[in-house]
C-alpha cells in the first residue's frame, strides 16, 4: 500500500454491542450478492454502514438460502478527498489487495506512470486481475455520497459494467449515485 493512503479507510468499522438485529435486511443484503451491485441508499443515521458490518460478517451456513459463505470483503470508507480519480483508483486498488495481495499492481504502475494513462486502461488492468480472483469478492464503497466529481461516477460505472462474476460491489450512500447513465441499474436497492 501506498505511504499516502490511510490504511484506516480500509477497515470495516466495528460493529457496536447491543446493536438491534435487522434479519429482513440481513438476508436482503445477502440475496443481493448474486448480482453486480447493490445499492444501499438511506438518510443519515439510518444504519447503513451499520447493516452492512452485519450483514457481510453475519456467518451462515453455505447451503442457507442467500449466505455469503465465504465471500471475502474488501471496505473502503470514502471521504471528499477522494473526488480526484486518481486517488479514489488508488483506494480501491488497496481496499482490493487487502484480500488479494499483489491484485492491482499493474493498475497501480500505471497510475504511478509519468506518462498520464487514460482511466478506462487503468481500470482494464483491474478488473483482468480481479477476474482471476479464485473466491468471491465484495467491494463495499461507504459513504458514497461525498462522492460528486463526474470522472469518479464514470470510473465506478465503468467497473461496475465489465466486473468478473465472482466480484461484487456494494455502494452505501444517502443518496443514489449518478452511475445509471452507464446502463446499469442495482441489482437491489435496500
Amino acid at each position: 500500500m501506498e505511504a499516502s493512503l490511510l490504511a484506516t479507510k480500509l477497515h470495516e468499522p466495528q460493529a457496536r454491542a447491543g446493536l438491534i438485529k435487522r434479519p429482513r435486511l440481513t438476508v436482503r443484503l445477502a440475496a443481493g450478492m448474486a448480482r453486480r451491485l447493490v445499492l444501499l441508499s438511506a438518510p443519515p443515521g439510518c444504519g447503513k454502514t451499520t447493516l452492512l458490518c452485519e450483514g457481510l460478517s453475519e456467518t451462515r451456513p453455505e447451503s442457507e438460502p442467500g449466505a455469503l459463505g465465504r465471500t471475502r470483503v474488501a471496505w473502503l470508507s470514502l471521504d471528499s478527498d477522494d473526488n480526484d480519480p486518481a486517488l479514489f483508483l488508488s483506494y480501491v486498488i488497496a481496499a482490493l489487495e487487502t484480500v488479494e495481495d499483489g491484485a492491482g499492481a499493474g493498475a497501480r504502475a500505471l497510475l504511478q506512470s509519468l506518462q498520464p494513462v487514460p482511466q478506462k486502461t487503468v481500470l482494464a488492468s483491474l478488473i483482468n486481475a480481479m477476474a482471476s480472483f479464485g473466491a468471491d469478492t465484495v467491494l463495499v464503497l461507504d459513504d458514497y455520497h461525498l462522492i460528486e466529481a463526474q470522472p469518479v461516477h464514470d470510473a465506478l460505472g465503468f467497473l461496475v459494467e465489465n466486473l468478473p462474476r465472482q466480484v461484487h460491489v456494494v455502494v452505501a450512500s444517502r443518496g443514489d449515485p449518478p452511475c445509471r447513465s452507464h446502463g446499469f441499474e442495482p441489482g437491489i436497492s435496500l
